[in-house]
């Protein structure tokens, strides 16, 4: 069993930064793949960034390239998404979640991740 733990959900300006974590407790393989998902009001679920457990793999959703970076910590078991030039329609309630069955494949469709953290808030005023 895995438990996911968000953190660093806010309200920023345009233009600004935010970092979000995600902290999993329980046991991890190099196979597994962490993705960080955001879904806005009447909005489906959709996946902006992704890596590989063991690094070295990523994924980035075509409206967060250049602007996003997600990262892990294996020692801490620890996934971030550093968001930076942030805009309003990035607002959205964003979510990690990992995939333990992707063999080291990133997937895309929500339903393919089995644990999932309760998601944080981002608000981006402009």
């Amino acid at each position: 069993q895995v438990q996911l733990v968000e953190a660093g959900g806010g309200l920023v300006q345009a233009g600004g930064s935010l970092r979000l974590s995600c902290a999993a407790s329980g046991r991890t393989f190099s196979s597994f793949v962490m993705g960080w998902f955001r879904q806005a009001p009447g909005k489906e679920r959709e996946l902006v960034a992704a890596i590989r457990w063991s690094g070295g793999t990523t994924y980035y959703a075509d409206s967060v390239k250049g602007r996003f970076t997600i990262s892990r910590d294996n020692a801490k078991n620890t996934v971030y998404l550093q968001m930076n030039s942030l805009k309003p329609e990035d607002t959205a309630v964003y979510y990690c979640a990992l995939d333990t069955q992707a063999l080291g494949v990133i997937r895309m469709t929500p339903g393919s991740y089995t644990y999932w953290g309760p998601g944080t808030q981002v608000t981006v005023s402009s």
